[in-house]
């Protein structure tokens, strides 16, 4: 998840390093830190959690560990409620969780984790993501008044001038990429410039599930290469890896994911062909949105507020609220919005009534009405769900104790990066929360990747490829319920055209699997100072 994490006073992460002991710490040489106390690479703790999961509320260590056998049985009826009920059936994804919740919670009171213990747990993952929460209801607030202010409406009109629908696709991930890369968020690209460019879409009567993949796609590219960002920080410090090295090792999976994706969303753009059923309103739809706002540069100051804060490393708590000011003044000044209106922006969402009875037409109502605190109400909602979730497969101990088996089959460098980057994906799945996915999948493959002579970068970009930016792809995560919410685009409809997401988690296999015979090309190895060259190399 994009959403920053807890900060300690001075500024560091709160989890800012992992435990004593913990796994992904090579000596200061950059050998191997291997010791005759180690035992074997594929032990692994099964119990629920670690102290490399700085969020548990119990260590478990007079309760018992499920078997094999056992642990398949919940985490068959987990998988089935959330794929079939979420994916298939079209359930509440709210509901769903409660209900895979439920069956966690009692196999965990069955191996000796109570209710209390659960709802405890549930209760610490949801004081360390408050920030999170807080962020998710003040980019609804920051979307409510840039669209009041005529901010959002510029960049629209803006769009539509300027861009040809058949470069839309491509552009959306471009520019996103860029806006995520400076502000080292992919919620603020999705929640600011994606909601415009969704507008464009809409207006030109182009798919806006390939639009919002591309965006998305572009969000979490530059997230993902961003130093700003809190989720690069957090993975390349949970395995124990340089902020940069992390950041160019990336560069592996990320370059050719992205132009596999710019490739794709530049044929599907040019695949429109003709013109749009909906490009001969473009005109009119400009001319309408002319008339309803004053549109000039300086309703550009909202953006400009919250890239100079995010350049900064202003809190972004204090940046959205203070882009979200600045849009409400421009408001009031440029558009003569009155406080009641300015306010009901803030809190229940822009709307079309704003402008006067029967002034907009349907098509430019349905662009308009977004925003504000209680559109994110659902989200905030559903982050509750998540933790109650996660704290039920955490003392369940059963992700673990089905980790742990694999673990003990790996063999080869391919192997093992595919073994984290599922795993990866697994647990993000089941916590939504990226800070602890980030140390569980340290603490199970750390000492596997340092015996195997493989460099913690190569494990802080396995977590990037598998938890960063696949989180958004499933629509129980709080991330991909931001998006599905902000972007108004259903996870399973845009994630096809989410290609930069799903395609380096392929980029990230492909690689290790065929370092053997590439020279290691793309791995780095313990003791190198060049990646892409094997041991004996001169």
């Amino acid at each position: 998840m994009d959403a920053p994490q807890e900060k300690a006073p001075d500024g560091r992460p709160e989890a800012g390093a992992p435990p004593d002991g913990a796994p992904g710490q090579g000596a200061a040489d950059g050998r191997p830190g291997e010791g005759p106390d180690e035992g074997p690479d594929t032990a692994v703790d099964t119990g629920p959690s670690s102290g490399a999961a700085p969020e548990s509320g119990t260590d478990g260590a007079d309760a018992p560990t499920p078997g094999l056998a056992a642990s398949l049985v919940p985490m068959a009826a987990v998988v089935a409620i959330l794929v079939g009920g979420i994916g298939v059936l079209q359930y509440p994804a709210e509901l769903m969780l409660i209900f895979a919740a439920v069956v966690l919670a009692l196999f965990a009171a069955r191996h000796g984790r109570g209710l209390t213990t659960v709802l405890t747990d549930m209760g610490e993952k949801v004081k360390r993501a408050l920030p999170a929460i807080l962020i998710l209801l003040s980019i609804g607030m920051l979307i409510g008044t840039w669209m009041v202010a005529g901010t959002i409406p510029l960049m629209v009109a803006y769009g539509l001038e300027l861009i040809d629908p058949s470069y839309l696709y491509v552009l959306a991930f471009v520019v996103t990429a860029i806006v995520a890369t400076f502000t080292g968020t992919s919620w603020g690209a999705g929640g600011t410039v994606g909601v415009a460019l969704i507008g464009v879409a809409q207006t030109m009567d182009v798919s806006v599930a390939v639009t919002a993949g591309a965006v998305v796609s572009g969000a979490y590219f530059g997230d993902k290469l961003s130093p700003l960002s809190d989720t690069t920080n957090m993975s390349s410090l949970a395995a124990g890896a340089d902020l940069y090295e992390h950041i160019r090792h990336m560069l592996y999976t990320s370059v050719p994911s992205s132009l596999v994706a710019a490739a794709v969303f530049l044929a599907a753009g040019t695949a429109i062909g003709g013109t749009p059923s909906g490009l001969g309103a473009v005109d009119a739809t400009v001319d309408e949105l002319h008339g309803l706002f004053h549109l000039s540069p300086v309703l550009l100051i909202p953006p400009v507020v919250v890239l100079v804060g995010s350049l900064m490393r202003k809190p972004p708590l204090l940046v959205l609220f203070a882009s979200s000011l600045s849009a409400l003044l421009l408001a009031a000044v440029v558009q003569g919005f009155g406080p009641g209106e300015l306010f009901d922006a803030a809190v229940s969402g822009f709307t079309a009534d704003m402008l006067g009875a029967g002034a907009v037409s349907d098509t430019l109502a349905e662009l308009l009405e977004r925003g504000g605190l209680h559109a994110m109400y659902n989200s905030a909602f559903f982050v509750f769900c998540a933790f109650f979730f996660a704290a039920a497969l955490e003392n369940s101990g059963v992700l673990r104790v089905l980790l742990s088996r694999m673990i003990a089959r790996l063999r080869t460098a391919g192997g093992l990066v595919s073994a984290t980057l599922l795993s990866g994906f697994a647990i993000i799945n089941g916590t939504s929360n990226a800070l602890v996915t980030y140390f569980l999948v340290n603490d199970l493959y750390g000492k596997a990747y340092r015996r195997r002579g493989l460099h913690p970068v190569n494990l802080s970009r396995s977590m990037e490829d598998s938890v960063t930016i696949t989180e958004v792809l499933m629509p129980w995560t709080v991330s991909g319920v931001f998006f599905a919410t902000t972007l108004g685009v259903a996870n399973f409809d845009f994630l096809p055209w989410a290609v930069f997401n799903w395609s380096g988690v392929v980029f990230s296999a492909l690689i290790a699997f065929l370092a053997p015979l590439t020279g290691w090309f793309g791995v780095r190895r313990l003791g190198r100072e060049a990646e892409g060259r094997p041991r004996g190399a001169g």
